[in-house]
């Protein structure tokens, strides 16, 4: 089956893993069935190629933003000055990706703390949506939402049901990937299942998180029907109903008109 209304609300195609082929890659997405997607920076410098692309296709989206693990690399003091900067123009729909990572480790947990905060304020300013990174930090960044409140969403959600029901009593978003298929996925089908509809977005991650049964390969936005049939599976539902909420909520989410 053919399907329409994909709306990826997150991915990387700045990455060198499309280096080769992106032109044409991107160019296929309309035919493809894609209506819209968010290419996120993740330091200042690939936030401004998130830029460039989305002024290229008018399907794509761009958010701006510091990411844990490349703290260490930025040299730009002022990157909150920059970034502000940046957030002004008009296919900026969010500050991100931004959050924790305490899997690598690569800063100081404090000083990922303190760069979260400041983003979390700076998309507060903006009225702008976060878009969160959480790898192996749940109780710090729910402590973190919790504090801020910001608007936005938890991309490539992997706590369980009760992190994520508390994400949703602060009207954040929940973002699902390929995850949702991999073999052991117990904790995703189960949030998939329980996430209200109203709360949901589809991502890939792309390049990464390629979904089942093409995993270990590059993603693209091309592969989300696989994951909407497995939430579409857990759900009781079909894939196009997911795609259809999905890229609805997203609109909302980053303010872009229908």
């Amino acid at each position: 089956m053919d399907y329409k209304n994909i709306f990826d609300s997150h991915a990387h195609y700045d990455d060198e893993q499309f280096n080769d082929d992106k032109e044409a890659l991107l160019s296929s997405f309309k035919e493809g069935g894609i209506c819209g997607c968010i290419t996120c920076g993740t330091n200042t410098v690939n936030s401004l190629s998130a830029i460039a692309l989305a002024e290229k296709y008018d399907f794509m989206y761009a958010a701006v933003g510091l990411h844990p693990l490349d703290i260490e690399d930025e040299e730009n003091e002022n990157f909150i000055d920059f970034f502000r900067s940046l957030s002004k123009h008009e296919k900026v729909v969010a500050i991100g990706e931004i959050g924790l990572d305490y899997h690598y480790d690569t800063a100081p947990r404090e000083k990922q703390i303190e760069v979260l905060e400041k983003q979390i304020l700076l998309a507060k300013e903006l009225d702008l949506p976060v878009i969160i990174h959480d790898r192996e930090s749940h109780e710090d960044i729910l402590n973190i939402l919790k504090k801020h409140k910001p608007k936005g969403v938890v991309h490539c959600f992997s706590g369980s049901v009760e992190m994520m029901r508390e994400v949703v009593k602060l009207g954040m978003y929940i973002g699902l990937g390929g995850a949702v298929t991999f073999k052991n996925a117990k904790k995703p089908v189960e949030v998939a299942f329980e996430v209200p509809a109203d709360r949901l977005l589809i991502e890939t991650d792309a390049p990464y998180m390629t979904p089942v049964p093409f995993r270990g390969k590059r993603n693209s936005s091309l592969l989300i029907p696989f994951t909407a049939e497995k939430i579409a599976e857990a759900r009781s539902a079909t894939a196009q109903e997911i795609l259809d909420l999905t890229s609805k909520n997203a609109k909302e989410l980053f303010n872009i008109a229908y």
